[in-house]
C-alpha cells in the first residue's frame, strides 16, 4: 500500500476530520492498494503530550559532518566555503566541522553520512 497524497489540516479532503479532531489532527493521508483497488483515508493524530529534553550532543565539535546545500543557494555555499567547507563530489555534499555548521545555523542540514 502506497501513500500518494498527504494533506495538512484545513486543505480540501481534511475538513471533516479537522472538525472531528481539531488541534489534534496532524495530517491526512490517502493510501492506495493496487492489489485490491482500494483507497484508504488515514489520519495522524496527537494522542498524548509530555515534557522532553533532547539527548546530549553525540557529535564532537571537531567532527567532520556532511551538509546539504542546494545548487541555487549561492550565498549559503559561499559562507560554507569561507568557514572551511570542502565539496565532496562523490557524496554531493559539503564536508565541514560540526561546530562551524552550528555557527552558520545549518544544523538541520547535517546528513546521515557524518565522518
Amino acid at each position: 500500500m502506497r501513500a500518494r497524497l498527504s494533506l495538512k489540516p484545513g486543505q480540501p479532503g481534511t475538513k471533516s476530520l479537522l472538525a472531528r479532531y481539531g488541534e489534534r489532527l496532524v495530517c491526512v493521508r490517502y493510501r492506495y492498494d493496487t492489489e485490491s483497488g482500494n483507497r484508504f483515508k488515514t489520519a495522524e493524530l496527537i494522542v498524548g503530550e509530555s515534557d522532553w529534553q533532547p539527548a546530549a550532543r553525540q557529535i564532537a565539535d571537531d567532527a567532520i559532518v556532511s551538509v546539504r546545500v542546494r545548487w541555487e543557494e549561492t550565498e549559503v555555499r559561499r559562507r560554507v566555503k569561507l568557514t572551511g567547507g570542502r565539496w565532496d563530489s562523490v557524496g554531493r555534499v559539503w564536508r565541514l566541522r560540526r561546530d562551524r555548521v552550528e555557527e552558520l545555523g545549518l544544523e538541520d542540514r547535517i546528513g546521515q553520512g557524518s565522518l
